[in-house]
């Protein structure tokens, strides 16, 4: 199968049989300044580094997206509705429901403001779906995902408008390395956020147990 491409505001790679590592957030999480400042450095960088190795530009990325996460970590400003274990217990619920129906669940985590996930992504043919979204699975995946627990969680806070941030992040696993550093990045997440002292301490963390002890 071709790679699959999305473009919205960012660039979005989905080749198939690699795991897919995730990250979306709530609306209006980041201030508009902050989010001017890291894609006026992901420009600049990534236009110096145009002659390099698909390595040296993955290297960037990767940096750009740890400092983009460190924001959203411990950003002050903006919605934290995910505070709420009632509102990250509705996700966490959809994040599950959906194993074994759109995706193999490997793994993810809640954060006050955004949500990491690391999944094995099941094609349009392997979940039977057919018509103008069978061409963009991920994309109608996240689009389901985000709806209805938007719906919901609006609805337990008892509010009206957008909620989770349009854009996604999201970025294919290239190797078993990688994946192990993925799978740490995002046990380890709430413990970088000051949440926690250790992974198994907060709530809304899971790794698949056919993955082994962590």
């Amino acid at each position: 199968m071709p790679d699959i491409f999305y473009r919205r505001n960012l660039p979005h790679i989905h080749p198939d049989g690699y795991p897919l590592f995730i990250t979306f957030r709530l609306a209006n999480s980041l201030p508009v300044e902050i989010l001017h400042e890291l894609r006026k450095e992901r420009e600049l960088k990534l236009k110096s580094a145009s002659n390099q190795s698909q390595m040296k530009i993955g290297n960037i990325e990767q940096k750009l997206f740890d400092c983009y996460d460190e924001w959203l970590d411990h950003c002050e400003t903006g919605p934290r509705w995910l505070e709420g274990e009632n509102i990250a217990g509705i996700v966490s619920h959809k994040i599950h429901e959906m194993h074994n129906n759109r995706y193999k669940l490997l793994s993810f985590c809640i954060l006050s403001n955004h949500v990491h996930m690391l999944i094995e992504h099941f094609s349009a043919e392997q979940t039977r779906r057919y018509g103008k979204s069978a061409k963009y699975p991920v994309a109608d995946t996240l689009r389901l995902l985000k709806g209805s627990t938007a719906r919901d969680c609006n609805l337990a806070l008892k509010r009206n408008g957008q909620f989770w941030h349009q854009e996604s992040y999201d970025h294919f696993v290239r190797d078993e390395a990688e994946l192990t550093r993925i799978i740490q990045y995002i046990l380890n997440n709430p413990v970088k956020a000051g949440l926690a002292k250790e992974w198994k301490d907060w709530n809304f963390t899971y790794i698949n147990p056919e993955l082994g002890e962590w």
